[in-house]
This record gives structure tokens, C-alpha cells and sequence, in this order.
């Protein structure tokens, strides 16, 4: 009986301990303070499935996999990914959501794109340092859309 409460207790303590040094390495510093992120997409990997009706219809899914450069477009910081589903091809507006992994972590968005037009969406989360984010995100649309400024107005 001692036997099997000391292996119970040892092992009890290992767990303990590999969980503290767990936790230690995947702590992060969450958002305590409003900040702004600035990165450039570069939109080299769009691909638009047509869904339904021959041509752009409402259904249509529109991927993306691209990278993320820094506010001065010189330097890859990050990527993201995501998908929409168009809504209205008259008005040029889909419905997205997407990912970016920016340095710290990751920020999840979720809203309307407009074709050709500047657009604000909702931060709906994140990872890492921003798992706690909320906020909302500028979409600004650049080089007749192979380029978009993403503005991300982080708030804890």
C-alpha cells in the first residue's frame, strides 16, 4: 500500500510539474491597453469558386492564403488566410472571415468586403498575445486591389 501511494504521489508531482513548465513556456502578453497594428496584404493567392449560376452570383466562395508585409510594405511580417462568400455581386459585397498571424500571435476578423470600396470589419478574436482582442479592423484597398492596408485597431 505505501509502494503504490508513493508511485501514485510521484507521478502526481511529475504531472504537476511538466504542466508549470507548460504553462511557463506558452504564457504570452495578452493586449492590456488599446493598440493599432498596420500590415499590407499582398493578394497573390485569390482564387474565386463559381458556385450556382455561371459568372459572379451570389454563393460565389472567394480563398485566400497571402502574405503579410509590415506598415512600410518592405519586409514579410506575417500571413494570413480566409474565405468569404459573395452576397451581392451588384454591390460588389462578400461576407469574410480570416486569420493573420501577426508577430505575438494571431487576430481573427469577421465582415463585409466591398469590391473596390474601404470597409470596417469587427475583431472577433485572436491567439497568442491577442487572444483576449477585440476591436475593429480598416480595410483599405491599394494598387487597384492586389494590395490592401489592414489597420487593426486592437483594444483588451
Amino acid at each position: 500500500m505505501r509502494k503504490t501511494l508513493a508511485i501514485v504521489a510521484t507521478a502526481a508531482l511529475a504531472t504537476i510539474a511538466v504542466a508549470s513548465i507548460v504553462s511557463a513556456s506558452s504564457k504570452h502578453e495578452l493586449v492590456t491597453a488599446p493598440m493599432t497594428v498596420k500590415v499590407i496584404e499582398h493578394a497573390t493567392n485569390d482564387v474565386v469558386t463559381d458556385v450556382g449560376e455561371k459568372g459572379d452570383s451570389p454563393g460565389d466562395i472567394l480563398t485566400w492564403h497571402n502574405k503579410l508585409f509590415n506598415a512600410d510594405n518592405t519586409k514579410q511580417v506575417g500571413r494570413d488566410q480566409g474565405e468569404c462568400i459573395r452576397i451581392n455581386p451588384d454591390q460588389g459585397s462578400w461576407e469574410c472571415r480570416w486569420i493573420a498571424w501577426v508577430p505575438g500571435g494571431a487576430i481573427t476578423v469577421e465582415g463585409p468586403f466591398y469590391d473596390g470600396k474601404d470597409n470596417t470589419i469587427a475583431i472577433t478574436g485572436g491567439k497568442g498575445d491577442f487572444a483576449n482582442a477585440r476591436g475593429t479592423m480598416e480595410i483599405k484597398a491599394r494598387h487597384g486591389g492586389t494590395e490592401y492596408a489592414f489597420i487593426y485597431h486592437v483594444l483588451p
